[in-house]
């Protein structure tokens, strides 16, 4: 149904590949994460290290912060068989979303959204200058794994 994912490729905003199980401190059961800073990059939008099944034990659920560049655009895409939502801490976003992206929405900060499985959907920053900062929930913990690249005008 889906074609190729996209690309599963993570790296560190110098262009490294990084370990992000060294952000987080274990204590015996209780996995923390005390500061979040832009440390890596996908699609478009910065992300702190997070917690995943990257850096815990976690099966089932993904927390990050995410950050998009002023004028951002995280590009149209689809989460497969996993839940989504946002709290929008900072800025303004514009979702184009539904069958060629041709419906929009806009949340600002203090906001809340969930985005459906299976609902292609592109995030615009509104601001040319502010960034956006965003907690990112899902019921995936491996983060980007089961996301898809969605081409506008298939439909």
């Amino acid at each position: 149904m889906f074609r190729d994912r996209m690309s599963e490729e993570e790296l560190t905003l110098n262009g490294e590949q990084t370990d992000l199980k060294k952000y987080v401190e274990d204590v015996g059961g209780i996995h923390g994460l005390r500061e979040v800073h832009k440390v890596r990059g996908w699609n478009n939008i910065q992300y702190g290290a997070g917690l995943s099944a990257k850096n815990t034990p976690s099966t089932k659920l993904s927390m990050n912060k995410a950050f998009i560049p002023p004028a951002g655009i995280a590009k149209a895409h689809i989460h497969v068989d996993f839940d989504v939502m946002v709290f929008l801490l900072k800025g303004s976003v514009r979702h184009e979303f539904g069958p060629g992206c041709r419906n929009s929405v806009v949340h600002s900060a203090g906001d809340m959204f969930y985005i459906e499985p299976g609902l292609p959907h592109e995030v615009f920053n509104c601001s040319e200058t502010d960034w956006v900062e965003a907690i990112v929930s899902r019921s995936d913990a491996s983060e980007w794994q089961n996301i898809v690249p969605y081409d506008r005008k298939s439909e």
